[in-house]
């Protein structure tokens, strides 16, 4: 087969979904033509302003609306807009067109008529439709048409959401479905999923079933919004929006839609009647509470007396808005402080009182619901799972959660309960087979229930995960794993998986594990996040207590860790996806090389919590600003960019903004589109820079500081931003340290200095500024509440 290159797109339709999947194309770089219908009220005659009013239109409002649906601003002029009358003609420069034109059959049909005329043969041509069978659309099209033409169906918002189903239709040819399974993952960062032409293919299909399924839980156990919400978020392992959130988000009409459809075209379905909408659920979409998109739907956001706004949660008995209420369960409380969901789910799962009882009924339904679907909707687990934690952001999926609570336990549990299984599992269970998953040599396997056997996991050598490779090292809260290819991959579990001093030994211990015997290390996290930086309330604990050479030891070693990381005998690759911010960020500075998934957070925010970059942040940013700098400019200008990146506490939205705040570097650092290939990325960057000849570098002692002449510059601005009211008085104090460090101190001249005395002077900074009542309560904001205080 010739070599497919994608060199441009066209997209169907610019509503909400059209026009942030062409958002999505154009930040990984394609051009993407745009269109749309032309408004009922304009002439031929009229200009092309007025013609493409509705796409010009739904474009602007997706480009301003958060979460940004674009990588970087610039993004938007690879995007060009045009309507269905003048422009359908240039769709034959397009390698591939995406419809995503309104829900009904004949409009889809029609279009696709047109596009017929002007597409060029071998060209993509697929339909995002979630609710029309895929067959069902290329009726009447062409041989090469249909024999290129699927559904690809992304979620919203296509940016964020994980997931790419690719459903094939009996017409498809194999290798467009190959195509768009590799493209989606290599070049969108998508989990691609090949899914069956089954009504609301597999991630709508299980995780609306499990929305109703809690719908009908809430009769039967009088749960209210607030206690299933609490129950089914976070704590199991599911996004924070949880249940009664994430239907108000996506649209109450959009969930009773699936639902009905699922009611509808699946007789043989035995959970059929879960999909039955319940009464109180018609009265809530007849009232026009849709969610989000109406103002209310389960949850509804009113001023209070002092005009302070208030959520306000919804009375399913009485159909009333009231305050929420906190939920107190007991299991919930003794479960909460465990980090591992694998455990929490455990214990959660065997606790006796309601909540307990609750999460049963759900997971049983659940694993009888999972079992029964194959072969229906696809002929393998991880598919299901991958689907549910890709589209429904779902930390373990449901096949890996059955796993957690033992099968063959589940089982006997799930009978009695009067929840039955799909014969498959009995036979495999009747077989010797505990799990749906295992690992052998570091490859993760799943069962197979046509072969009834295990199969390794496809491209299980691109998606490397930590936890299934072979533990060399391991403290209390890092593990040291041999990722194969001579390359050592170090983790740590911590809340939020903040930076202490066992993830710093860590650290310290895995180089010298890799200076040994390896030929690098490679530091990464699995779960929702990187790090949210150095453990606060440790500095917080040691200030309070006024305990100084505590502080300045702890410090210095966080500096001198870092400083391990940059001039080690070895290459370090470090690969942060998620919050990568403060210390973490620090630590990003100081490697080789990084490798951040797209979907990365990062920045030096520790301004926010009234400190400076004190991890050899401050010093890193000056060390760059002395590299920056050159003689047809005015030194401070660089000097002065770096400082206000710092002062601002300013954080990159994703990776390609961290080349923009200078945290990452351009032509040695690399964005990985896909976050679950971050890691191999990482690990081939590691051979590769051995491979070259690595030379542990040394230690600079030429960075170029510029004393009195920027300092001076630098206090004129935070004075400007302290009049302006833009800044507090405590902002200026951390600010006027932070110029100082930056500056090099009060030197009467331009003065080369080494490494060492920038994180000398960042030290004593940091030390200083702990000692302030303010930041003090700053940091105490953020330990109580998330947020910094601003004093």
């Amino acid at each position: 087969m010739n070599k497919r290159i994608i060199k441009k797109v066209a997209v169907l339709g610019s509503g909400v979904m059209g026009s942030r999947i062409a958002a999505h194309f154009a930040g990984i770089g394609v051009p993407v033509l745009l269109l749309d219908i032309v408004p009922n009220d304009a002439k031929e005659s009229d200009n092309k302003a007025l013609r493409n009013k509705i796409v010009n239109d739904a474009l602007g409002a997706a480009l301003k609306s958060n979460p940004s649906p674009v990588y970087t601003k610039d993004v938007a002029k690879k995007i060009t807009t045009g309507n269905f009358d003048d422009n359908l003609k240039d769709i034959a420069a397009c390698d591939w067109v995406i419809e995503v034109v309104v829900e009904r059959l004949d409009i889809k049909q029609s279009l696709y008529e047109r596009v017929e005329q002007h597409r060029k043969p071998g060209t993509l041509i697929t339909s995002n439709t979630s609710g029309i069978p895929i067959h069902l659309l290329s009726e009447g099209r062409s041989a090469d048409f249909k024999k290129h033409f699927c559904g690809t169906h992304f979620f919203n918002p296509p940016r964020y959401l994980r997931l790419l189903e690719i459903i094939p239709t009996p017409d498809t040819d194999p290798a467009i479905v190959d195509f768009l399974m590799d493209y989606g993952d290599r070049y969108l960062g998508k989990t691609t999923v090949l899914a069956k032409d089954t009504p609301a293919f597999i991630a709508n299909r299980i995780g609306v079933w499990g929305m109703m399924a809690i719908f009908g839980l809430i009769d039967k156990m009088g749960m209210t919004i607030d206690e299933v919400d609490a129950l089914t978020g976070p704590l199991i392992g599911r996004p924070k929006s949880a249940t009664f959130r994430t239907a108000d988000v996506v649209g109450i009409d959009t969930l009773v839609k699936v639902a009905k459809g699922v009611y509808d075209n699946c007789p043989q379905d035995e959970q059929r009647d879960v999909f039955n909408i319940p009464s109180w659920l018609t009265k809530v979409t007849e009232n026009n509470w849709l969610g989000d998109k109406t103002g209310q739907g389960f949850f509804k956001k009113v001023k209070g007396p002092n005009g302070e706004k208030d959520i306000q949660t919804l009375d399913l008995k009485t159909l009333e808005y009231g305050p929420r209420q906190k939920p107190k369960f007991s299991s919930v409380d003794a479960a909460k402080p465990v980090e591992d969901l694998k455990q929490r789910l455990q214990m959660l799962t065997a606790a006796p009182d309601r909540a307990g009882e609750f999460l049963r009924h759900f997971h049983y339904g659940l694993f009888s619901y999972i079992s029964h679907r194959i072969p229906e909707i696809s002929d393998e687990v991880y598919r299901i799972d991958d689907a549910m934690m890709a589209g429904f952001g779902w930390e373990i999926g449901a096949f890996e959660s059955w796993d957690t609570l033992g099968v063959e336990r589940s089982v006997k549990k799930m009978q009695e309960a009067g929840y039955a299984v799909a014969p498959w599992v009995e036979e495999m269970i009747a077989a010797g087979h505990k799990t749906f998953y295992k690992v052998e040599n570091g490859v993760r396997q799943s069962y197979d229930p046509a072969t009834k056997t295990y199969k390794a996991i496809p491209g299980g050598g691109d998606f490397v995960v930590l936890r299934h490779h072979t533990q060399v090292w391991k403290n209390n809260a890092c593990q040291v794993a041999d990722l194969g290819d001579g390359v050592l991959g170090l983790q740590w579990q911590s809340k939020m998986n903040s930076i202490g001093g066992d993830v710093l030994a860590g650290i310290t211990k895995a180089i010298e594990l890799a200076e040994k015997d390896y030929k690098g290390l490679v530091i990464a996290n699995e779960g929702p996040n990187f790090s949210a930086g150095a453990n606060v309330g440790m500095i917080f604990m040691l200030a309070v207590e006024q305990e100084w050479d505590e502080l300045d030891f702890a410090i210095r070693a966080f500096q001198n860790t870092m400083m391990r990381v940059r001039y080690s005998a070895i290459p370090v690759v470090v690969a942060p996806h998620g919050l990568a911010l403060g210390g973490a960020c620090e630590m990003s500075l100081h490697a080789d090389k990084c490798c951040p998934a797209a979907e990365t957070y990062t920045g030096l925010v520790e301004l926010g919590v009234g400190v400076i970059p004190g991890g050899g942040g401050t010093k890193e940013f000056v060390l760059r600003a002395s590299d920056e700098m050159h003689d047809d400019e005015p030194e401070t200008i660089t000097l002065k960019n770096r400082f206000l990146t710092i002062a601002t506490a300013k954080v990159a939205t994703s990776a390609f903004e961290g080349f923009g705040i200078g945290v990452y570097r351009k032509g040695l650092d690399e964005v990985v589109i896909n976050q679950g290939r971050r890691i191999a990325q990482a690990r081939q960057s590691v051979v590769d820079l051995y491979d070259a000849g690595y030379v542990q570098p040394v230690p600079r002692s030429d960075i170029r500081v510029l004393g009195r002449s920027a300092l001076g510059s630098l206090y004129a601005g935070i004075h400007g931003m302290v009049q302006g009211k833009y800044a507090t008085e405590h902002d200026a104090t951390v600010a006027r340290k932070l110029a100082y460090v930056m500056c090099g101190g009060d030197l009467s001249e331009q003065t080369l200095v080494t490494e060492q005395y920038l994180l000398d002077l960042e030290r004593e900074a940091f030390l200083s500024l702990c000692g302030e009542r303010k930041t003090l309560e700053r940091i105490q904001g953020v330990l109580k509440t998330g947020k910094p205080v601003r004093n």
